[in-house]
C-alpha cells in the first residue's frame, strides 16, 4: 500500500493506517530528547540529551521495535496514547499539531516532498545532542535545547 497525496488533511489519525501513520513522523528526533518537568510549574524543558537509543548520525532510534522494551521509560505514541502524552511531544510534532486540530508546517517533508527538509528547515537534531549515558542525571539541566 502507498500513502496518498496529503492524507493527513481528511483521515482522522485513528483511522490511519499503520504506514501513514509512521509517514507522519518527521524524523526530527526531538521526542527521543530526555526532558525535565518543572514540578511547580508543570513547565516542561526538553534538553540535548538523547535517549539511550538514539541514533545521532542518522536521527532514528537504534532499535525502534524493541524500544520499549529496552527502554521502560520510552513513551510509545499510539491513536490511543496521543491524548494523554502529546503535552510530551515537541510543540513541532506532526502528531500533536494534527491533534490539536493544527496543520503540518511548511517545512514538514510530507509538505515539501524532501525528505531532507527537517534537516534544512534547523528542526533536526542531527549532530545536535548528548548521549544520556555521558551525562550524569543531576547535570541534565545544563544542557536545554535552545532553538
Amino acid at each position: 500500500m502507498t500513502v496518498r497525496d496529503r492524507f493527513w488533511e481528511d483521515i482522522p489519525l485513528r483511522q490511519m493506517t499503520n504506514e501513514e501513520w509512521e509517514a507522519l513522523c518527521d524524523g526530527c528526533g526531538r521526542c527521543c530528547l530526555n526532558k525535565l518537568e518543572d514540578i511547580d510549574t508543570d513547565e516542561l524543558i526538553f534538553t540535548r540529551v538523547a535517549c539511550r537509543l538514539f541514533d545521532d548520525t542518522t536521527c532514528r532510534c537504534a532499535n525502534y521495535a524493541e524500544r520499549k522494551r529496552i527502554v521502560p521509560e520510552c513513551v510509545v505514541l499510539t491513536p490511543d496514547t496521543l491524548k494523554d502524552i502529546a503535552y510530551w511531544m515537541p510543540e513541532t510534532c506532526a502528531y500533536r499539531l494534527l491533534h490539536d486540530g493544527q496543520r503540518l508546517p511548511d517545512w514538514h517533508p510530507l509538505v515539501t516532498g524532501d525528505p531532507d527538509s527537517t534537516l534544512t528547515s534547523g528542526i533536526s537534531m542531527l549532530g545536535r545532542t548528548v548521549p544520556e549515558h555521558s551525562i550524569p542525571v543531576e547535570d541534565w539541566e545544563d544542557y536545554p535545547l535552545d532553538d
